[in-house]
């Protein structure tokens, strides 16, 4: 279990929501979402972690957008956490990035290209932040037990796991159900990204998607038991600057968010009532 702001991670607790746009567009579209997003989790009483990358390492091509700057989109997500008082996540992708980043956000995460990269596995683990680790979409999920370890080694525990798709031939991905029970076991948090997962990756200049399949694949893993859901969030998701053709719409949000929440508490109180018998 971990414990972010005033809420627990894990360990049969509610899922927890990780959600925002893609990177950091604006300012005003990144307080626009984060206070909609807000108003929804408080009102279902779902607990909220705010997302947004800062800037985009990882493009198809040289073109593709990767950020408004990376000292403007810190500092506005810094003031997200402020005016909005939740806890927030944003990637990070070399060893050098944790220093200016600690101060700024809650959550590092790491990057499902970047899961191996032991440096900056270690630097984010030295931070003392809460690591989230994306399940590279090449790697087995037994094998995420050895990035932990290199986390580990910097004597921070404060570990989740999250599952975004398997590469699946070219330009395809597919999601393994089997992969959050088996990363379950290693006793970390483990996330179900329901948007990056339905991604059809190259192939074109840009990233494509299959959004009809967020739904389902959402509904699947609640059911399995997950500790919370990832999902990219956009008012305007064919307008985003990244990973338009995957993320989720903004006003079909609270919608999801009741079906995820009935499943999750029929599930969760069906361990619990497993647990007290056994």
């Amino acid at each position: 279990m971990i414990k972010i702001k005033d809420f627990t991670v894990g360990g049969n607790n509610p899922f927890v929501l990780i959600a925002g746009p893609c990177v950091v567009e604006s300012e005003k579209l990144v307080f626009e979402t984060a206070e909609k997003i807000k108003q929804i989790t408080s009102e279902l009483n779902i607990p909220f972690i705010f997302k947004s990358s800062y800037k985009k390492a990882n493009r198809t091509s040289i073109t593709s957008f990767t950020g408004i700057g990376d000292d403007e989109a810190i500092a506005i997500l810094s003031k997200v956490r402020k005016k909005f008082d939740v806890p927030v996540l944003t990637d990070v992708h070399l060893p050098d990035e944790v220093e200016k980043l600690k101060d700024a956000v809650d959550v590092l995460q790491i990057p499902a290209f970047l899961c191996r990269q032991t440096e900056l596995l270690i630097a984010a683990g030295e931070s003392g932040k809460v690591v989230n680790v994306k399940k590279g979409q090449f790697l087995a999920p037994e094998d995420m037990q050895f990035a932990a370890e290199k986390i580990l080694s910097t004597g921070n525990n404060k570990i989740m796991f999250t599952e975004r798709g398997t590469t699946f031939g070219y330009n395809n991905l597919v999601v393994d159900m089997r992969s959050l029970v088996i990363m379950k076991k290693f006793g970390y948090p483990v996330i179900m990204d329901a948007t990056h997962s339905v991604q059809r990756p190259g192939g074109n200049k840009q990233t494509g998607g299959q959004p009809e399949f967020i739904k389902p694949l959402a509904r699947a893993a609640t059911a399995i038991g997950i500790d919370g859901l990832f999902l990219e969030v956009h008012p305007e998701p064919a307008k985003a600057l990244s990973d338009a053709a995957s993320q989720y719409p903004l006003s079909e949000l609270k919608s999801l968010l009741i079906e995820i929440k009935n499943i999750d508490s029929i599930v969760k109180e069906n361990l619990k009532i497993a647990r007290l018998k056994n």
